[in-house]
């Protein structure tokens, strides 16, 4: 049978590349850098270590309900830490990533990674099905025609 004759569209195998191919790239879509313009900013409206040193007054705790409302530094990652400023004596919230997250989120990592691996897995495993059942039938009928 001539290529492409009964069968309309990509050939079946090619369906779920390009679906596969779609939904990788929209996992990875990312936006665009934003160009950053340097602007003359007065100190003053920074947060005080941006600036000068500081020391780290409370280590880094997930935000409780109160402070995931009213401190903006929460809304980022959902932990903070208190730092206390050297020069000025201030102190601040930080947001901060805890290391229970950094390890969910390696997880999270991993679990992706072996799942895509397994899908690819079964994927080649069928393919090769598929080209066995192939190089099998074109044998049968070379043997046929005998």
């Amino acid at each position: 049978m001539p290529a492409g004759v009964g069968r309309p569209g990509l050939p079946q195998g090619r369906h779920l590349c390009w679906l596969l191919c779609a939904f990788t790239l929209r996992l990875c879509q990312a936006e665009a850098p934003v160009r950053e313009e340097k602007l003359s900013v007065s100190t003053s409206n920074l947060p005080c270590w941006l600036v000068e040193e500081f020391v780290v007054a409370e280590e880094c705790a997930p935000c409780s309900n109160f402070q995931a409302k009213t401190t903006p530094e929460c809304g980022s990652t959902g932990y903070v830490e208190k730092i206390t400023c050297s020069s000025s004596k201030r102190s601040e919230f930080k947001s901060c990533r805890s290391a229970l997250m950094e390890q969910h989120l390696f997880w999270k990592f991993e679990g992706t990674v072996i799942g895509v691996g397994l899908v690819f897995a079964c994927l080649v495993i069928v393919r090769q099905r598929q080209l066995d059942r192939k190089a099998l039938e074109k044998v049968r009928k070379q043997i046929e025609s005998i």
